[in-house]
């Protein structure tokens, strides 16, 4: 199974802002491996959370772990069938094993984005 956090310049943080985050973590739970993909969507005019959410999807994954989600974003991994979680803490790997362990609750609700906010 493939998760994607967000995560800040620290690279092991979740960061709080999905489509501005500057990397993806791509977490393989089957092979045990974690990747970075750079977000090129960060400086994006408007539009970032869907842009960053593409990049997720072409990763392939199943799982989504955030702080938060814009209500674009959302639709598109509703219709790719990726499930989204709260995260709870910073620390990313600590996400993945409590989503793992079933810790994590779904999220729920979404914001209708910041349209161009850096």
């Amino acid at each position: 199974m493939k998760i994607a956090l967000p995560v800040d310049d620290t690279k092991t943080n979740i960061c709080v802002s999905f489509g501005r985050a500057p990397y993806f973590m791509i977490a393989d739970t089957e092979k045990n491996t974690y990747d970075l993909i750079e977000n090129s969507a960060v400086y994006a005019e408007g539009g970032a959370g869907i842009k960053a959410a593409q990049i997720v999807v072409d990763q392939n994954t199943e799982i989504l772990i955030t702080v938060r989600c814009g209500e674009n974003a959302a639709e598109l991994f509703k219709a790719a069938e990726i499930k989204i979680y709260k995260s709870e803490g910073s620390n990313a790997k600590a996400n993945i094993q409590a989503y793992l362990d079933g810790k994590l609750s779904e999220l729920t609700h979404f914001h209708a984005g910041f349209q161009g906010v850096k």
